[in-house]
């Protein structure tokens, strides 16, 4: 099959599943079009089972598919980017300890939680793998992925610090933990010598070394952008930037996600704001929010297609089920223990809870899993993964406003107390209008407060 076919049947499926879930189903997008894609998936399967080969049809597709470098080299930079875009980047400096420490030391803990436990309940279920395989599936499954996560935190009106602090975090891991899954990656198949050192040197390189990539792209677009006032053309240097900077970032070994994430930072905050007319900043972010919203459609139906290649035996299931409580645990885990011990600030102490849940896993997990080399390990991982993602996708993402509300009280003092702190700087405020009249906060008011906004009379 050609490129072009294969293009034309992902984007024919993706529209038609995407009209069903808005016609029909009235889920967020790409939740419902993953479901319908799914059910289709499911459809299939037992078709194949009643003798009417239409799961082989499928399967076909995706031998003419690579999943992983659909995603990661085509798909993934203009996903980051476009998110990384909506970042503002005042509310991200104010959270950027806890964006910088969840990002790297969460991931790291995270990932060395998931594949201890892991490899102790392998073993216990009587499907021992080796702890290099578990650390592996640790270091794909713990990154919280920025595709799944961006537009779901918008609805599930989470408190903004809270909210900015989830975003930042999951632009930054996703990056961290594609270089832990490589260096992994290498020592299992060894490639890489296990030393602390080589290790360091090449987690400094990807990292390190991705964003200064994406500091010098993305100021070099800026001047340019700065120079024309052209929609256009500006649009099209956006564009240039995405694929450029992550073709020249794969050929200098250094990470593409970060410096995607660091150059769209960049040219979202200054560059919208000092680079770009109002009627430049208003397309651009039409055009963006376009591609974004037509790469998450075809995403989210890859996904649900890849139904097709998970083997679905009893272990692996079970398996995969003692996944999904281990992945949580490790997530909170992985969040409390840089907070409490390193004293971060910033978050009220119900936002762990928040950034546990709303920690959604996504394509770039099955990505990785699929990565790996055939065999019965990663058939496992793939197992295990895939349902930790249909977990994630559908259970956490549809329950997450409900979660966000739970520690609402706490959520709400916090908001009040740094707001008087801002606006009195250290003196003793006087009582509000509210106040004195001994007047209380409606519940309108209160979700208010919960999603970061600010009502007249919090002053």
């Amino acid at each position: 099959m050609n490129f072009f076919n294969l293009i034309a049947i992902l984007i024919v499926i993706s529209a038609l599943f995407a009209y069903i879930n808005f016609r029909f189903i009235r889920l967020p997008s790409v939740i419902g079009v993953m479901l319908v894609s799914i059910f289709v998936s499911l459809g299939m399967i037992l078709a194949d089972r009643l003798g009417l080969g239409i799961a082989r049809e499928g399967e076909y597709l995706l031998t003419n598919i690579d999943f992983k470098n659909t995603l990661m080299v085509w798909m993934l930079g203009f996903l980051l980017f476009a998110g990384a875009l909506h970042v503002e980047f005042n509310a991200l400096h104010e959270q950027k300890w806890n964006v910088l420490v969840f990002s790297t030391v969460g991931v790291i803990l995270s990932t060395i939680g998931v594949g201890t436990l892991m490899y102790f309940v392998l073993r216990w279920i009587g499907f021992p793998m080796g702890y290099i395989y578990c650390l592996l599936f640790g270091a794909l499954i713990s990154p919280t992925d920025p595709v799944a996560v961006m537009d779901l935190l918008r609805m599930a009106g989470a408190p903004k610090p809270v909210e900015t602090a989830i975003a930042g975090e999951s632009l930054f891991n996703d990056g961290i933990g594609v270089v832990i899954f490589t260096i992994l990656y290498g020592i299992s198949v060894g490639e890489h010598a296990f030393s602390p050192g080589s290790i360091a040197l090449l987690f400094a390189r990807e990292a390190f070394g991705g964003a200064s990539l994406g500091l010098a792209l993305g100021g070099g677009t800026y001047w340019l952008l700065k120079s024309i006032d052209n929609y256009q053309v500006e649009i099209l240097l956006t564009l240039a930037l995405v694929i450029g900077g992550y073709a020249l970032a794969v050929t200098l070994d250094t990470s593409g996600p970060i410096t995607i994430v660091v150059a769209g930072l960049l040219v979202g905050n200054q560059g919208r704001q000092f680079a770009m007319s109002d009627q430049t900043r208003e397309r651009l972010t039409m055009f963006w929010e376009l591609v974004d919203e037509i790469l998450n459609s075809i995403l989210f139906v890859l996904i649900g297609v890849e139904l097709l290649a998970v083997t679905f035996a009893q272990k692996y299931i079970l398996a995969g089920l003692a996944a999904i409580p281990i992945a949580l645990a490790s997530r909170y885990g992985s969040l409390a223990l840089p907070k409490y011990i390193l004293r971060l600030g910033g978050l009220p102490g119900g936002a762990l809870k928040i950034m546990t849940w709303g920690g959604l896993r996504g394509g770039i997990a099955v990505a990785l899993a699929l990565s790996l080399p055939l065999g019965q390990e990663r058939n496992l991982i793939l197992t295990m993964t895939y349902l930790m993602v249909v977990f994630s996708i559908v259970v956490q993402s549809l329950t997450l406003k409900y979660v966000a509300t739970w520690d609402a009280l706490n959520m709400i003092q916090f908001e009040m107390i740094t707001e008087r702190f801002r606006h009195h700087e250290g003196k003793k405020p006087e009582p509000d209008a509210e106040q004195r009249e001994g007047k209380h906060t409606s519940s309108s008011e209160l979700d208010a407060i919960r999603r970061g906004d600010r009502h007249d009379n919090a002053q």
